[in-house]
């Protein structure tokens, strides 16, 4: 952002490097004026001080407890969320991308597009991709709970079967074998 400097000059400077007061006075010069480059505003469209929007989760949270519903959030939890769901996405996206590339054309999407990882752990303000790793760990929970949720619960459980009613690794009569060179479907003769 630019901001004024002495003699009419201006200087830049990254708002990440702004203490929080500093950035509650940040405005944005909008076809309608000025108006708060704050994501937290009030009712008056002023910036809300950091214990004012911290309130506003406590007080959700209370409400939600009075109905009976077992639900909590908090602002840390916005940004999880955010960084999971994020992640998610651009990896989607970006293995959908490169499974018809060849290897140079990979190396290119790569370069232009960066590590979707990398991508969320500067938006987070992380020092180390390190960090951003715990991520990772997040999605493959995500990733197995979709799993278990599309098993249908009359699906028996392998474990639970007995070996007699599994089979042997006998091979199957020879009038059930398929013979050597047939095609089994998929354009591909049996070796």
């Amino acid at each position: 952002m630019s901001l004024p400097g002495g003699c009419g000059s201006r200087h830049r400077v990254r708002l990440e490097h702004l203490k929080p007061g500093e950035r509650r006075r940040v405005l944005v010069d909008t076809p309608e004026g000025l108006e708060p480059a704050m994501f937290w505003l009030g009712e008056e469209g002023a910036p809300l001080a950091v214990s004012s929007w911290k309130d506003i989760f406590v007080t959700g949270n209370g409400r939600c407890a009075r109905r009976g519903l077992d639900i909590r959030c908090h602002p840390h939890m916005l940004r999880h969320s955010f960084a999971v769901v994020t992640l998610e996405q651009l990896q989607r996206g970006h293995i959908r991308e490169l499974e018809d590339m060849s290897p140079a054309q990979r190396t290119h999407y790569t370069q232009v597009f960066g590590d979707p990882l990398d991508w969320v752990r500067r938006r987070l303000g992380h020092a180390s991709v390190t960090t951003t790793q715990v991520y990772l760990h997040c999605l493959a929970e995500v990733e197995m709970a979709t799993r278990l949720a599309l098993v249908p619960d009359s699906w028996d459980d392998p474990r639970d079967t007995s070996p007699e009613l599994i089979g042997d690794d006998a091979a199957p009569p020879d009038d059930q074998a398929v013979p050597r060179g047939a095609d089994l479907g998929d354009g591909e003769g049996r070796e």
